[in-house]
């Protein structure tokens, strides 16, 4: 079964240097029908001015990964890390235990586009941490690359929970598959572009939640960038 949930229907938030669609509930916009999906508890589609961004807050017990889309993110935290995060770049924080962080455009020319991601850990308490690594236009041309993982597999980055994250980039009519285990759901964000999911037209900022499924087929419509994640 695959379920839509189209561009137009996630929440928005226009905070004038900030322009952001939530896939699900967060902050001030509530619907108990959309609370997550599965360990996937937030997507958001944000698009930050030249100069703006989030002053110091506090996060706890969340897996926070963030993958920058165009622009340049500045990402300062109460652990000591001070790091850029570019184009194809994954940043996973660990909340764990208790982080307070900042996340502010990097250019004072150019807006900053990126989708940040909530993961529920398997469980509280988990020591505070952070990785961020690099992954080529060519690394995820034209197949699923693997970014996240629970074991940090194949260079990607750790995430504290059964979830495993996957990027493909995808010319038209070019076409990745993955195969989804015995009692796994998935849900594809297309983050521009759009695709076909196994027969199913995604555009661009649609998402879909996908159970008892065995195959997931993404074929590109146009020059398109697409997430997928495999939860359990």
């Amino acid at each position: 079964m695959i379920q839509v949930l189209p561009s137009s229907e996630r929440f928005h938030t226009d905070a004038g240097w900030l322009d952001s669609r939530h896939s699900f509930s967060f902050a001030e916009h509530y619907d108990p029908q959309r609370l997550g999906f599965g360990s996937l508890r937030v997507i958001n589609d944000d698009r930050v001015e030249p100069a703006r961004g989030f002053g110091a807050h506090s996060h706890r017990d969340m897996e926070i990964v963030t993958y920058v889309l165009s622009g340049e993110l500045a990402h300062k935290d109460s652990m000591g890390t001070g790091s850029v995060i570019r184009p194809g770049e994954v940043q996973r924080m660990t909340a764990g235990t208790g982080v307070v962080h900042s996340e502010m455009n990097a250019s004072r020319t150019a807006p900053v586009h990126f989708l940040q991601i909530w993961i529920v850990p398997d469980r509280t308490g988990h020591q505070p941490g952070y990785e961020q690594k690099a992954f080529s236009e060519d690394d995820r041309r034209g197949k699923l690359r693997l970014l996240a993982s629970r074991d940090g597999r194949e260079g990607s980055v750790t995430v504290h929970q059964d979830a495993s994250v996957y990027a493909a980039l995808l010319e038209p009519g070019e076409r990745v598959s993955h195969q989804l285990g015995q009692g796994r759901h998935s849900w594809v964000q297309v983050a521009r572009g759009s695709v076909e999911l196994n027969g199913q037209t995604l555009r661009e900022g649609d998402g879909a939640a996908i159970s008892d499924e065995q195959r997931l087929d993404l074929t590109g419509r146009d020059s398109s960038e697409v997430l997928l994640f495999d939860l359990a």
